[in-house]
C-alpha cells in the first residue's frame, strides 16, 4: 500500500519554498533558518520512525479487524462514514494530547515553534507513532479494513498541513465547517484566551459542538507557554519526556508519581 504522506512530501517541499521566498519577498519574516532547520530535521526523523512504527500501527488494526463487528467494506458510504468517525477520533486524540501529560509529551514537538508557517507542519514527534494509534483501534474492531483507515487518516494529514499559514487570514463560509489557517493558528498560539483550542483535524465542527472552538481576534503568540529555546533535534524530541520523568522522580510519593502522567501538563499536587 503506498504510504500518500511520502508521496505528498516533494509538493510539500515546493510549497514551503514558496512561501519561505513569498515571505522574503514581501518582508514578512515568516521563516528564521535556524527554526525552519530544526522543523525539518524532525519531519525527516518522523518519517524515517514511521518506517517501522506504521508497520506495527498496521498489525495492530488487523489485529482488532479479526475480531470485527460487521463486515463494511469499501463502498462508497464507508468512505464517506469513516471520513467523519476518523475525523471525531482525530479531535478527541488532539485533545487528550494537550489534556494529558503522557500524550503531550510527544506532541508538544509541534508546538515548540514560534514561528508559524509549512515549515512548522512538518515539527512532528519521533515518539508518538507508536502508541498514539490506540485511539484509532476501535475503527477495525467495528469493521472498517486496516488500508482505508490508514489512508483517511493520511488524508486527513496532508489536509492540516496547508493550514501551517499565515498568509492566508480566512476563508469566509468555510470557516464554519472546515479547520483552516486563522483556526489552526489559534491552536498554535500560547495566549492564554487561545490555549487548548481549536483542536480540529479537517472539520471545525467537532471544536463546536464541544466548546473548544475560539474565533481568532487577537494576534497570535507562537510557541510554548515556557519556550525551550533550542534547535537541537534531540531536545526538541525529548524536552518534555525528560521533564516529566523527572518529576516524576521527584514527586513526594507513588501515588503522584503514578498520577502525573494522567494529569495536564503543568499539574502539581496540592
Amino acid at each position: 500500500m503506498p504510504d500518500l504522506i511520502h508521496l505528498a512530501i516533494p509538493a510539500f517541499i515546493v510549497l514551503l519554498v514558496a512561501e519561505a521566498a513569498f515571505s522574503a519577498w514581501d518582508h514578512r519574516d515568516l521563516y528564521d533558518a535556524r527554526d525552519t532547520a530544526g522543523s525539518l530535521a524532525m519531519g525527516l526523523g518522523n518519517v524515517a520512525v514511521n518506517l517501522i512504527a506504521k508497520g506495527w500501527v498496521y498489525l495492530a488494526f488487523l489485529g482488532a479487524y479479526q475480531f470485527r463487528l460487521f463486515d463494511i467494506g469499501y463502498t462508497w458510504w464507508a468512505w464517506v462514514l469513516l471520513f467523519f468517525m476518523e475525523d471525531l477520533t482525530y479531535y478527541w486524540f488532539h485533545r487528550i494530547s494537550h489534556e494529558t501529560r503522557f500524550f503531550w509529551a510527544s506532541h508538544v514537538v509541534h508546538h515548540s515553534s514560534q514561528k508559524y508557517n509549512l515549515g512548522t507542519a512538518l515539527r512532528q514527534t519521533w515518539t508518538g507513532s507508536f502508541f498514539s494509534f490506540v485511539f484509532w483501534l476501535w475503527l477495525p474492531f467495528i469493521g472498517f479494513p486496516p488500508p482505508m483507515i490508514m489512508t483517511v487518516m493520511a488524508v486527513s494529514l496532508i489536509y492540516q498541513f496547508w493550514i501551517h499559514t499565515e498568509t492566508i487570514r480566512t476563508l469566509g463560509p468555510l470557516e464554519w465547517v472546515f479547520n483552516t489557517p486563522s483556526h489552526h493558528r489559534v491552536h498554535h498560539a500560547s495566549n492564554a484566551e487561545y490555549l487548548d483550542r481549536n483542536h480540529a483535524g479537517v472539520l471545525i465542527i467537532w471544536d463546536r459542538m464541544f466548546g473548544t472552538f475560539v474565533k481568532e481576534t487577537l494576534p497570535p503568540v507562537y510557541g510554548l507557554t515556557k519556550n525551550i529555546h533550542t534547535h537541537n533535534p534531540i531536545k526538541i524530541a525529548f524536552h518534555e519526556w525528560v521533564d516529566m520523568f523527572r518529576d516524576m522522580r521527584a514527586a513526594p510519593d507513588w501515588k503522584t508519581r503514578i498520577k502525573i502522567p494522567f494529569m495536564p501538563p503543568g499539574w502539581k499536587s496540592s
